[in-house]
């Protein structure tokens, strides 16, 4: 993913994707076939999608310098079903998302600067510490188990 704009919209995309087969296992679930297969499936499904979903909007967030209002909005969007789309959407209109990295180019001394720096100068490390990252937090998700249990 080469641009801000690119990787937000496409991990945007992703997650209300995976939202809507988790509504639909949901219904399959809870309703007349009283089948749990569609959760089971599309609930990890959506539960790593999601997972990416913060990691993306807090890449975007450093890279893009956001207000803490503007990161959190971004962030929140993915609790509500489908409410990425319009976000996104929203997003692009009001030019939060850019077509060029500011990253590494002019990196900063903060911290976060430093790490998404690092991050876009080496984007298949980046996805590797990603994907490690993914599979450590959906470890622990699991481990805890869904709220109530």
């Amino acid at each position: 993913m080469n641009t801000p704009t690119r990787l937000f919209r496409t991990v945007a995309i992703a997650e209300a994707i995976t939202w809507t087969g988790l509504l639909l296992g949901m219904f399959l679930k809870y309703g007349p076939a009283e089948n749990e297969t569609g959760v089971r499936i599309f609930g990890m499904l959506h539960g790593i999608v999601f997972v990416a979903y913060v990691v993306t909007t807090v890449v975007v967030w450093v890279d893009r310098r956001w207000s803490a209002g503007r990161g959190l909005l971004a962030l929140v969007a993915a609790v509500p079903p489908l409410a990425t789309l319009p976000l996104e959407w929203f997003a692009i209109r009001k030019g939060w998302l850019g077509d060029a990295w500011r990253l590494p180019a002019g990196a900063g001394a903060s911290l976060p600067d430093r790490v998404v720096a690092w991050l876009l100068t080496n984007p298949l490390r980046g996805l590797g510490v990603g994907l490690v990252a993914v599979a450590a937090l959906t470890g622990v998700a699991l481990v805890v188990g869904p709220p109530g249990s």
